[in-house]
Order: structure tokens, then C-alpha cells, then sequence
């Protein structure tokens, strides 16, 4: 039996196949990067911005949809794919542009969801009504927004640069889930504070935060240091020291353990650009990590809500085979 309840079981459960996301670059910025709050960023966020690039270079989003969909389709036979609105923030700027962004949506072939990575402050009733319009108007199965919470700290996100605070993130949950739109949060681990770094102490009060909001999924990533950023400047200063592996596991595990059951883990690392990496190396090596994780939770009998609701064991709906309610 699995030990989390992953992304790709939920996938499974709802289409009976594998659901690839596909990564689009609709050439958006972030508000933290464009002068609208800052020109420097979250302290640990490459400047790039997350993602391909390709809107960058000109491509149109069907173009690049028709890109990696060849991709995929070729090489494992996949029909099925959620639309991944990925780099910056996808809905920061005039509500007309976002309206154009998801019209390109329409028609796409095998898209069956679509997610987009935005800020809790870059979202307002009229852009959160626009989305949920778009299950039906693009005939998806869902819309998810991920919003990068990070940490439930106010105090850690003021000194990383963050430029919104935690009753940010939940007034927009509350306001997307109203809505039918499935939250998916963003937490970080081991990011730097005034007086050193974040530990578990910090990482447990972010879950128990989201524990308390109608989210429906989750993505923990390890702080890793990226070059060009305020971190790296840390780093190279002797400020900043990142997490070991064996630290981030063991409080990974932790959280997993206090997480409710019924969230979807969406990943549980991060996962560094080739380079863009500059500490720590464990962090480059993504199949030794996962494996890692693997093997710390079953040494460690680790599963997901442990502490928080399945004390039996994993429950039955972490597998694929579970039959779901797609509601």
C-alpha cells in the first residue's frame, strides 16, 4: 500500500489512465519581480522564473502545447493532459489578459484540467470568477490554482521578500475553494529567517495552517539555493546554511505524518533546473532523492496522517486502484 495519497493516484482514480501536465509559458511576470511590489523577488526564487521559457522565444501556447504533446504521446503513449499555466504568475495583470490566455486553452487536444501558478495577491473576484467559469467553457474535469503559501510565518515571509502575508493566502483559498477551484499549496522548507533558519517547529505550523483551510492538495519543496538570487547571497556570505538530507526528511516525514489524509501530495521535493543549482548537492540528484524518501518512510513507518486521522495505516484510497467519487 502506498504510504501518501500522490498526485498520480489521484489521476488514475478519476481518468483510469496517467495524466501528464504540460508546461506553458504565457509570458507573464510576477508583481514581486516588475516593480508593481518589487523589482527583487522572493529571496530564493530564480529570476528566470519557473518553467520553459518558451513564451519567451515566441512560441504561441498551442504551439507549445503541441510540443511537448507530441512529446509525450510518442514516447509513453499518453492521451490525457492538464494544462500547467507555469511560469511567474499567471494571473497577475488586466483581467483581459488572462481571459485571452484561457481562450488559446480551447480545443487544445487531450486537455482534460488546467492549473496555474499564481499568487494569493494577484487574485480577485472578477479573475476568480473567470476561472471557474473555464471547467465548463473549456469542458475540464477541474481548474486548481497553486498558490505558494511557503510559510505560515509573517515574520519569515517579510524577511524572504514574499510581499504578502499568511491571511493573504487564506482569504484567497477560501475564496477560490468558494468557488470550485481546488487549491493546491506551496510550502518550503528550511528557508532563512532573521536569527538563522526554519526548522520543523515552523514546517509543522505551516500544515497545521493548511490543515485548517479547504485546500485540496500540496507540493513541500526543500530549499535549495539558486544562482542570481538574495539567497545566494546569504549563502556565499556564510548566512545561510541549507537543510541536510537526513534534516529535510525527517521533517518531511513529520509533516507527512500530520497532514490530513484526504490531501493530495503533488510532490514531495523540489527539483532544480540544470544550472541553476548551487547548494546542496543532494538536491541535483532527483532519482537518489526520491529514492531516499522511499526508504526513510518505510524504515521510519511513515504515512501520510499518521498523526492526524489514519492511525490504522495508509488508507485505501492512497492507492490507484481506489475507486474515487469524482465530485
Amino acid at each position: 500500500m502506498p504510504r501518501y495519497f500522490s498526485l498520480s493516484a489521484y489521476t488514475r482514480q478519476r481518468h483510469g489512465q496517467r495524466v501528464q501536465k504540460i508546461p506553458l509559458d504565457a509570458g507573464y511576470s510576477c508583481p514581486n519581480r516588475d516593480g508593481t511590489l518589487s523589482t527583487e523577488g522572493c529571496i530564493f526564487c530564480n529570476p528566470k522564473g519557473s518553467g520553459s521559457g518558451f513564451g519567451n522565444e515566441g512560441m504561441s501556447i498551442p504551439e507549445q502545447w503541441q510540443f511537448w504533446r507530441d512529446i509525450h504521446t510518442r514516447k509513453n503513449g499518453l492521451s490525457l493532459f492538464t494544462a500547467y499555466l507555469q511560469s511567474y504568475s499567471n494571473t497577475h495583470g488586466p483581467l483581459a489578459k488572462l481571459a485571452g490566455t484561457c481562450a488559446q486553452l480551447r480545443g487544445l487536444p487531450g486537455l482534460t484540467s488546467l492549473s496555474l501558478g499564481t499568487r494569493p495577491d494577484c487574485l480577485d473576484d472578477d479573475k476568480l470568477n473567470l476561472l471557474a467559469e473555464q471547467k465548463e467553457y473549456l469542458g475540464l474535469s477541474e481548474v486548481m490554482l497553486e498558490l505558494g503559501l511557503q510559510s505560515a510565518s509573517d515574520e519569515t515571509l517579510t524577511h524572504i521578500n514574499r510581499g504578502h502575508d499568511a491571511c493573504a493566502f487564506a482569504e484567497a483559498t477560501h475564496a477560490a475553494a468558494s468557488r470550485g477551484l481546488k487549491v493546491v499549496a506551496h510550502v518550503i522548507a528550511g528557508l532563512p529567517t532573521v536569527f538563522g533558519r526554519e526548522g520543523r517547529a515552523e514546517l509543522l505550523a505551516s500544515v497545521r495552517m493548511l490543515n485548517s483551510l479547504p485546500i485540496h492538495g500540496i507540493k513541500f519543496h526543500n530549499l535549495y539555493v539558486c544562482r542570481g538570487t538574495g539567497l545566494e547571497r546569504l549563502y556565499n556570505e556564510g548566512n545561510y546554511t541549507p537543510l541536510t538530507q537526513h534534516e529535510y526528511l525527517s521533517q518531511l516525514s513529520d509533516a507527512l505524518m500530520l497532514l490530513k489524509p484526504t490531501t493530495v501530495i503533488h510532490r514531495l521535493n523540489g527539483n532544480p533546473s540544470q544550472g541553476e543549482l548551487v547548494a546542496p548537492d543532494w538536491a541535483a540528484n532527483m532519482r537518489g532523492l526520491h529514492n531516499a524518501v522511499r526508504n526513510h518512510f518505510m524504515m521510519d513507518n511513515v504515512w501520510q496522517g499518521k498523526n492526524n486521522g489514519a492511525e490504522a495505516g495508509p488508507p485505501e484510497w492512497f492507492s490507484p486502484d481506489y475507486t474515487l467519487n469524482p465530485a
